[in-house]
């Protein structure tokens, strides 16, 4: 029996259109509002003459002097370092384009302020946590990202407190300043031979690994979707959570922080690490729970910790983590090399000045650009998309590798006549975000996807239905070959995950799993259950629901052959706790299991 926990948020973003030619004119569209509705299209035009001006750019933290030559070019440049929050707002309004690092937050304040003249806002980096991405959406401001260009840099940073943390660099390196000579405390231990788990098996975790087999360690890595082939080709073995912080000797994290990863090296956690582990941390701090990280250090569970980041930056003058003997902190300096730097500018700056000159970079977070009545006509047909991606990829098994999907519609209209770019997007975004870092649209679904190894194919069908002719999409249909499955019943018969799903009455509704027919519909939690086919069962299942006062919102039993096996699928509107879901897997007639968050 399997247990896959997992929860994401979502949206999907108006149009925006820049039209490059003088005076110049955007033009937003917002074909309904958010979340999703059938309310007729809301269009909204802003115009800046800019026949005889350059556009202005403010710079609100320091940039390199490549990056900043190359906006000069093209843009007045306005270097205002340091600014308060109301200094930034009093500044907005009269500027088209904002280039932040991680310093400054570009709150909804700030794009109210703006009074709609800013047009893009480049972070110059990766992490996007200091902007508000659903206000820069819903004031129709483009919001591009750096997230190549220091990959080489945070991989380098990461095996620098490696060894340092090894050798104990940083705390001889205080005691000698402080005029003592204590060989005998600072022995460490040698990396040769030694098992260096990499949690997140991205490109700065993948550098790692590279570097890491260079210095003799022996590398294993834990990240569901990442292609085993990448893997192998480093010398890498991919394998489960457990495995990799039961057997590693060090664990380099690099996974993004996520609802699912938050917190997740926490007591439990280390409790199941091989004692005496070492931990490096230079993804995200909120990854680990610091007072966790605090007591197992204190108990020796794990023996050091090199940290980058942390929950909050900087940290508590008096962080017990900071100051615990055997950690060694720096400032969040992953990136924070020369020439990662220069090319961090240089890539901000050529994405903003893209933007302003009518150009969508594939680093665009936000704004599809697809035309406003295909939205409009499609957006429930979105929604069901996302959320059948999200669902295909819960099912995976966390030693699987995703090589790429396919999706397959239906529809009345013949298939050249069917738009399905945003829904293919859509489907990508489900399947990525919930296991990367990286915000999914139409503008850069097809790069990310690339990006991460993974093949997306497409299938349209024409299929006659009676009184659909009207709509544009019979049904959806997700497949993920050649993967396992937590939930054996949702593999066919060629071995692919298949999850299928129809729009009924303006909502998104599961109408296949496997060759097991439901109708279920897509909000909120869900119970998949594999059951012999008898009596009762709903009963003994809602019954333990209910004993726990969680409230059952629907129920869909779908059967091969009667007195033979089925599917049952629950609709509860609390997240069970894992004593709940054990119950229910005790039930005799029970064969398997999965809980979903969609």
């Amino acid at each position: 029996m399997a247990i896959s926990k997992a929860f994401f948020s979502s949206s999907l973003h108006p149009s925006l259109h820049y039209s490059p030619s003088r005076p110049t004119t955007v033009s937003l569209h917002f074909p309904f509002p958010f979340p999703f509705s059938a309310a007729p299209s809301r269009n909204l035009r802003l115009r800046c003459d800019a026949a005889d001006s350059k556009p202005t750019v403010l710079i609100a933290e320091k940039l390199s002097d490549s990056g900043l030559d190359l906006l000069r070019d093209s843009a007045d440049v306005d270097c205002s370092y340091g600014l308060s929050p109301d200094q930034l707002a009093a500044k907005i309004a009269s500027c088209d384009a904002l280039i932040v690092r991680s310093g400054t937050k570009v709150s909804r304040e700030v794009f109210e302020a703006a009074k709609g003249r800013l047009k893009v806002v480049g972070r110059a980096g990766v992490g996007i946590d200091n902007v508000d991405l659903q206000a820069a959406t819903e004031f129709g401001c483009l919001v591009v990202n750096a997230p190549t260009a220091n990959t080489v840099a945070a991989a380098e940073h990461g095996i620098a407190l490696l060894t340092s943390m090894a050798r104990n660099v940083a705390q001889a390196d205080a005691s000698v300043k402080a005029g003592k000579w204590q060989r005998n405390k600072y022995v460490g231990v040698s990396l040769v031979g030694k098992t260096l788990a990499v949690m997140g098996f991205g490109k700065v975790g993948s550098e790692v690994a590279r570097r890491a087999r260079g210095l003799g360690m022996h590398v294993i890595a834990h990240d569901p979707y990442a292609p085993a082939e990448r893997a192998r080709a480093l010398g890498v073995e991919l394998v489960s959570f457990d495995d990799a912080i039961a057997t590693a000797d060090f664990i380099s994290l690099h996974m993004p922080l996520t609802p699912t990863t938050d917190k997740m090296f926490n007591d439990e956690t280390f409790a199941r690490m091989k004692r005496g582990v070492r931990i490096i941390n230079v993804a995200r701090g909120g990854v680990i729970d610091e007072d966790a990280l605090v007591r197992a250090l204190d108990n020796g569970q794990v023996a050091q910790a090199a940290l980058d980041v942390f929950t909050e930056e900087p940290p508590a003058k008096d962080s017990k983590l900071v100051l615990h003997e055997r950690v060694i902190v720096t400032p969040h300096l992953g990136a924070s090399t020369v020439e990662a730097q220069e090319g961090v500018a240089i890539e901000i700056a050529e994405a903003v000045v893209g933007a302003l000159n009518g150009e969508l970079a594939s680093t665009a977070v936000n704004a599809p650009m697809v035309p406003p009545e295909v939205l409009s006509e499609l957006a429930p047909y979105v929604i069901l998309a996302e959320k059948l991606g999200r669902l295909a990829v819960q099912l995976v098994a966390g030693e699987s590798g995703i090589k790429g999907a396919k999706v397959v519609y239906t529809s009345s209209r013949d298939p050249e006549d069917l738009d399905t770019r945003l829904l293919r997007a859509m489907v990508t975004k489900g399947i990525v975000e919930p296991i990367s870092s990286s915000f999914v649209n139409i503008i850069n679904a097809d790069y990310i996807a690339k990006q991460r190894g993974l093949n997306f194919a497409e299938e349209r069908i024409k299929r006659e239905q009676n009184g659909l002719n009207g709509t544009p999409v019979n049904s959806i249909q997700v497949q993920i070959p050649h993967v396992g499955s937590l939930f054996a019943s949702a593999v066919t018969d060629a071995g692919d995950i298949q999850v299928e799903g129809k729009v009924r009455d303006g909502v998104p509704h599961l109408t296949k799993i496997g060759s097991y027919a439901v109708d279920v519909s897509l909000e909120g939690n869900l119970i998949l259950c594999r059951q012999v086919d008898q009596p009762g069962m709903i009963g003994k299942v809602g019954g333990i629901l209910a004993s726990q006062n969680i409230n059952v919102s629907f129920m869909s039993v779908g059967r091969t052959f009667r007195g033979k096996q089925a599917i049952m699928a629950i609709g509860v509107d609390e997240e069970p706790n894992k004593e709940t879901l054990e119950k229910i897997g005790t039930i005799p007639a029970i064969e398997e299991f999965v809980f979903l968050k969609l």
